[in-house]
């Protein structure tokens, strides 16, 4: 088995820098196929609860993207809760986002053609990029949200899904709680930290949403591709059979874990 870092992957990786809001630097990897010609790019936000994660963590999954679809990269080293609460991740995911427009025509890339994912707590982040988007005029033309964290109420358990919570409840509720303090929960949360609080998602960009069936945030997750159709956003939404949170790191090699992937890159590659 390679790692992403071995030639025969053919995936090479550049390190940039863009500014974050508050005038210090986030750290941006771009990846690309060797050899590859892409005016497609993706910004991708890795997981971890807004708590934990980076890009290394999330560099083969990366790469794997890039190498099936030849769709180019580019990955955000967001600052992480509770050293930094909202609005810093999701702002420093905005720049990376808008560093790749302004710098689109000398990476080979056509800013029409950019989009926004992101995995569990990235799916979240990548889902407020999308607000923000719509809020500053900056064009996105896909958001990928793959068991996106959406919204911090929830925290009440389930008990049909307890007892397959890969990422519980108490979790969720660290999590949540490093990034909004005290306001967990309460009204003063905005959409671009809990996007399922948005009251208006017209105007937003396509998005793909998928989870499994026994992640704790199916029923957000579902409600939010609904509230999106509703507000006629073309959305394309799968909830995975007999699946936890997180389910294509556990089994890689099952069935279902081919299917998803198969899903995303056909996305990816669609850009």
């Amino acid at each position: 088995m390679y790692t992403w870092t071995d030639p025969a992957l053919g995936v090479s990786p550049t390190d940039f820098e863009a500014t974050g809001v508050d005038g210090e630097t986030v750290g941006l990897r771009w990846f690309t196929k060797d050899g590859a010609v892409s005016e497609a790019a993706v910004v991708y936000l890795h997981g971890g609860g807004v708590i934990v994660g980076s890009i290394d963590d999330s560099a083969f999954r990366i790469a794997e993207y890039v190498r099936s679809t030849g769709v180019a990269v580019l990955a955000v080293e967001y600052r992480l809760a509770p050293e930094h609460p909202h609005p810093t991740p999701v702002e420093d995911c905005f720049a990376g986002l808008s560093w790749l427009v302004e710098h689109a025509s000398e990476l080979g890339a056509d800013s029409a053609r950019v989009a926004v994912m992101g995995e569990s707590a990235g799916g979240g982040l990548a889902a407020g990029v999308a607000l923000l988007a719509r809020e500053r005029g900056v064009a996105l033309a896909r958001q990928i949200l793959v068991h996106p964290m959406l919204d911090d109420r929830t925290t009440a358990p389930d008990p049909e899904l307890v007892p397959f919570g890969v990422w519980n409840y108490d979790m969720n509720f660290t999590g949540w709680n490093a990034l909004l303090g005290d306001a967990v929960g309460t009204d003063a949360v905005p959409p671009s930290a809990a996007p399922a609080r948005a009251s208006e998602l017209s105007g937003l960009a396509p998005a793909y949403i998928e989870v499994g069936e026994l992640d704790i945030f199916r029923d957000e997750d579902m409600e939010y591709a609904r509230r999106l159709a509703a507000a006629g956003v073309s959305v394309e939404f799968h909830v995975h059979p007999g699946c936890p949170h997180a389910f294509d790191g556990a089994a890689p090699d099952a069935d279902v874990v081919a299917r998803a992937m198969a899903d995303r890159t056909r996305v990816l590659a669609r850009l």
